[in-house]
């Protein structure tokens, strides 16, 4: 069983810093350019559900999170 993965698109992020205060442990900002940088591309179970609702916040849609078990985001 394959645990789920994060994905951020940096070309699609506005640096609006969402996902950084929603998830702090498994999303930052690059100090250079404000975009997301991604901490875990597979987050730990405690903080799964910081990143669902990271992506869900996330105003430019450039983070996707990929659950193999529901198929999907």
């Amino acid at each position: 069983m394959s645990a789920p993965r994060l994905s951020a698109n940096r070309e699609r992020c506005i640096g609006a810093g969402m996902c950084a205060m929603t998830a702090p442990d498994v999303f930052d900002q690059d100090p250079d350019d404000g975009l997301v940088l991604l901490l875990h591309t597979e987050p730990p179970a405690a903080h799964r559900a910081a990143a669902r609702m990271a992506v869900g916040v996330c105003p430019s849609g450039a983070i996707t999170f990929h659950d193999p078990e529901s198929g999907g985001s």
